[in-house]
C-alpha cells in the first residue's frame, strides 16, 4: 500500500483509548469485594484513581521518586482493600492486578489491524512495562512496538515520554501521528511537535475550545478510515 504522504508512524495511547480502564478496575473491584454495592464500587474506584493520579503529580512536581504504575497501583489497591476492611496480602495484590485485566473498546482490534496494514503502529503508555504485556494479551491488542513511560522514569504529559516514541521513530516529530482520548495527552504531543489524533471514548478527555488537533473521530474505526486504512 502507498503510505500517507504526511505521515510515517502512528502512536497510540493505550489506557482509556484502546481499554476501557475505569469499566475494567470496576469489574475487579466486584469480583475481588463481592459484598460492595455498586455505590461502594465506584467510591473505591474513584479512591484508587484518586491515588494514582496525585502521586503521578507528586512524582512530576519532583516531590516523589519515580515509581512506576504496577508500584503505585499495589498502594492504591492497598488503601482501597483497607477502606473495605481487607487485610489478606494476596488478596491485595489479587486486586492489584485488576488494572491490568482490561477489556478493549468494541473497535480497538479490529481498528488496529486496519492502520498496522498500513502504519506501524506503536503503543505509547504510562503503564509499566510489565503492566502492558499483561494488559496487551488481555485485550489482544497487537503492536509494532509498545513503549512505557517506565524508559523515561516519568509520565505523561513529559515531553521526555513522547522523545522514547520520537527516537523509536527515527524520524522527525512530525512524521509521527499521536491517537488518544485524552485532550491533556495531545497537548503534550503537540508540545514536541508530534501531530494528533483526537477519537472520542465515554471515558476520555475531551477538546476544549482552544485545542486543534490535526484529526478528530467518532471512532477508531472511522480514524483508520480517514487515514486510508483497508
Amino acid at each position: 500500500m502507498t503510505p500517507h504522504p504526511d505521515i510515517d508512524v502512528v502512536v497510540f495511547d493505550i489506557l482509556g483509548t484502546m481499554v476501557d480502564e475505569p469499566a475494567g478496575l470496576r469489574r475487579g473491584l466486584r469480583a475481588r469485594l463481592p459484598d460492595t454495592d455498586e455505590a461502594g464500587v465506584g467510591e473505591l474506584a474513584a479512591l484508587w484513581h484518586g491515588h494514582v493520579d496525585e502521586q503521578q503529580r507528586e512524582i512530576l512536581a519532583g516531590r516523589r521518586a519515580y515509581a512506576d504504575s504496577t508500584v503505585l497501583d499495589l498502594e492504591a489497591a492497598t488503601r482501597v482493600a483497607a477502606r473495605a476492611g481487607v487485610g489478606d496480602a494476596e488478596a491485595i495484590r489479587a486486586l492489584a492486578a485488576s488494572g491490568q485485566r482490561l477489556d478493549p473498546w468494541p473497535d480497538s482490534v479490529r481498528a488496529l489491524d486496519r492502520i498496522a496494514s498500513r502504519f506501524p503502529v506503536v503503543g505509547l503508555s504510562n503503564a509499566s512495562r510489565a503492566a502492558l504485556t499483561r494488559i496487551g494479551a488481555h485485550a489482544g491488542l497487537r503492536w509494532h512496538q509498545v513503549l512505557s513511560a517506565e524508559e523515561a522514569r516519568s509520565y505523561k504529559p513529559r515531553p521526555d515520554v513522547y522523545r522514547l516514541a520520537i527516537a523509536n521513530a527515527g524520524c522527525a516529530p512530525e512524521r509521527l501521528l499521536m491517537v488518544a482520548a485524552h485532550a491533556w495527552d495531545l497537548r503534550g504531543a503537540q508540545a514536541v511537535g508530534m501531530r494528533t489524533a483526537y477519537v472520542e471514548r465515554p471515558v476520555g478527555d475531551p477538546p476544549g475550545a482552544a485545542d486543534a488537533f490535526d484529526l478528530e473521530a467518532k471512532s477508531l474505526d472511522n480514524l483508520a478510515t480517514a487515514l486510508g486504512a483497508a
